[in-house]
């Protein structure tokens, strides 16, 4: 993969959201522990577990890794 999740998931960032994808993308942005420089789901899932506060729910994340994998292919 040549992005790191966090770089693909900075371009759904908006200023004015309109979906959930977005407001996660603005939440992670402001977050200054997000891993930015990882690769891997399960770092980045069990982050988002322990301390992704702004997630109204983990199938926002899915969705967006799913995204993810979807522009590295």
């Amino acid at each position: 993969m040549s992005k790191t999740f966090y770089h693909f998931l900075m371009k759904y960032r908006h200023p004015e959201p309109k979906d959930s994808i977005s407001h996660f993308a603005n939440h992670a942005y402001e977050d200054h522990s997000f891993p930015k420089t990882s690769y891997d789901y399960d770092e980045i899932s069990s982050y988002l577990e322990l301390n992704g506060t702004y997630m109204e729910s983990m199938s926002v994340f899915d969705e967006a890794w799913q995204l993810y994998v979807l522009s590295e292919s």
